[in-house]
């Protein structure tokens, strides 16, 4: 077997949950380039239209719809959209996320101050509709056909929580342990269901917290860098090689439950 074959996706389809984010968009060029047809769904139309014509700018062929991960009927009927434009998906990358201000722990608000509802609203976004209506609604598809790869992506703070950002990183360490348990549930359906963990990325919703207005890195970004051996922040282009590798039938196989971490050393760091 080639190695050109081994990460070949063409004749897969892909789902990207999230698809008009930094790294997710950065993800649904990627699996376009291999060869696979891309299916971008989020919130935000110029975004999504904006990628969807990068796609095919380079060759590729995509599609945007615009829905709520959030919301179960309108998952459904995009499912059934994508179905007649594209085909029966055989990937579903869910790549939705995101911390809130409201839910962030600071000197000024205490984890008690957190309200309940802020904190229902980020793990909807990261956990319920970042990964678990997807998979309800894609992922019963892909067991009838026997066929079908699944990667959620996580966090490093699914692993070690952060300072500050305690509700996201309780809803990642939710989304890692429901990546096991599918993976668990449908491998002798023949569907693999993986996490991507990145490391620090910047992008629109952290770049405040790492960059000053100047451009130089703030004392958070510094904390961070200090406790990356590699000594700086990823690019979302780095996250593609490992997305090919978990999508690919041929080179990932034998591989489900794994959480493959693209991070620059951060979670190998201790003192």
């Amino acid at each position: 077997m080639s190695s050109t074959s081994l990460f070949d996706l063409t004749g897969e389809i892909a789902v990207l949950i999230g698809g008009t984010g930094v790294l997710g968009g950065a993800l649904a060029e990627g699996l376009a380039r291999a060869g696979a047809k891309i299916a971008l769904l989020g919130r935000n139309s110029e975004r999504g239209q904006a990628r969807m014509q990068a796609i095919r700018d380079q060759g590729g062929i995509a599609q945007f719809y615009a829905a709520d991960a959030c919301v179960g009927d309108q998952l459904q009927q995009t499912c059934d959209r994508i179905h007649q434009d594209l085909g029966a998906p055989t990937l579903l990358v869910n790549a939705a996320g995101g911390n809130d201000p409201r839910v962030t722990v600071t000197a000024d608000k205490a984890l008690e101050n957190i309200r309940l509802e802020d904190w229902r609203e980020t793990f909807d976004l990261n956990l319920v509709g970042g990964v678990l209506l997807p998979c309800q609604v894609f992922g019963p598809g892909m067991v009838a056909r026997r066929k079908g790869s699944i990667i959620n992506i996580t966090s490093v703070s699914a692993h070690i929580p952060l300072s500050r950002v305690v509700t996201y990183s309780a809803a990642k360490a939710a989304v890692l342990n429901l990546t096991r348990f599918l993976a668990r549930e449908w491998a002798s359906h023949g569907v693999r269901v993986n996490s991507l963990t990145p490391g620090f990325f910047p992008g629109e919703q952290n770049r405040r917290l790492l960059f000053n207005a100047d451009g130089s890195p703030t004392a958070r970004a510094q904390s961070i860098l200090g406790h990356t051996p590699m000594g700086r922040f990823g690019d979302p282009s780095e996250l593609v090689g490992a997305a090919i590798f978990l999508a690919s039938p041929r080179a990932s196989s034998f591989v489900t439950g794994a959480d493959l971490c693209v991070d620059g050393g951060f979670l190998a760091q201790t003192i």
